[in-house]
């Protein structure tokens, strides 16, 4: 049975990789969240940002989180939890796909903000949204604040700390990929937040700066593909080793500035360049990503990441 919350640590928001006809590739998945497994993260995310949710069918959704436990269990990680991407333009939708990912393996659902007609979407409605979709999902919730893909809604702390107070154990942590370090500080530390609550950093580039501010670990993309130095990083923070901590995050603020310009698309190109597998495609309209896309200083930067992701 899983924790209240997701336990503090390093979650992979799992790229979603296809054939050249754009059909699931679950072999190279499979062997993607091998890898995840033994570098000694605390769980995945799958069908988050990275997983391209929104160009996935429920049954293929479905597919790709059963694969992905199963991939835990025979590697030995029971300990590994699994949080779902479940965002849905309607409340409806979005309590569907959360029972579909808790039948498929899941043991947490994030959950985007509603973003069909904008300025529809008010406070209230937002809230009023949530709370619905937290007393129907059969697994607790996690909300998901990323205002470059939902039109720009950006949820506050406020409305976080609101949503949680009022519904404990049914939405019990947070991902806040808005980068606002405020908002993190705040939620974390919000006396009207019934704890264990796991409010998470969105973003590699400030990974160290979250776990200052309270942070329960990060839900960031480059743990694709370096989940070892960020496991790193959160065990010199813990062990008080900040001036090193400090040097690791700028390496991985480097390679996420590197790796977010080029997209989804461009993660996997990176994973097919430096490791062997994946290759730079996703669901149209989505463009591939070539690895030659990674030469000069951008080859130079994510070479030393991973020369040191191999020595860990």
């Amino acid at each position: 049975m899983a924790p209240i919350c997701p336990p503090r640590g390093i979650y992979a928001p799992v790229v979603a990789f296809f054939f050249e006809d754009e059909t699931l590739d679950l072999e190279t998945l499979k062997v993607h969240v091998t890898r995840l497994a033994k570098a000694g993260v605390a769980g995945l995310v799958i069908q988050g940002s990275n997983g391209e949710a929104p160009h996935l069918l429920h049954d293929e959704r479905k597919q790709v989180i059963s694969t992905a436990a199963a991939v835990l269990k025979e590697k030995g990680r029971p300990d590994a939890v699994i949080i779902a991407g479940c965002g849905a333009h309607s409340t409806r939708e979005t309590i569907q796909l959360c029972q579909e990912a808790k039948e498929s393996g899941a043991d947490y659902a994030l959950v985007l903000s509603p973003s069909y007609w904008v300025g529809a979407m008010q406070p209230p409605t937002i809230q009023k949204f949530f709370t619905d979709v937290a007393n129907s999902s059969p697994i607790p919730i996690l909300l998901y604040n990323f205002p470059a893909v939902t039109g720009g809604i950006d949820l506050d702390s406020d409305l976080i700390a609101n949503l949680a107070s009022s519904n404990p154990g049914k939405i019990v942590g947070c991902k806040l990929t808005c980068g606002n370090l405020g908002k993190l500080h705040r939620v974390a530390h919000d006396k009207r937040i019934l704890k264990p609550f796991a409010a998470f950093a969105g973003k590699s580039e400030f990974f160290l700066h979250g776990l200052v501010a309270g942070s329960n670990g990060l839900i960031g993309a480059a743990v694709n593909f370096v989940p070892r130095v960020h496991v790193k990083l959160l065990e010199l923070y813990d062990a008080g080793n900040l001036a090193a901590a400090q040097e690791l995050q700028t390496q991985l603020s480097e390679t996420d500035w590197v790796l977010v310009r080029l997209g989804v698309a461009g993660l996997k190109a990176a994973l097919e360049k430096y490791y062997k597998y994946g290759g730079g495609r996703s669901r149209r309209p989505l463009n591939p990503v070539q690895s030659s896309a990674f030469s000069g200083d951008k080859d130079a930067i994510l070479q030393q990441i991973v020369d040191l992701e191999a020595s860990l």
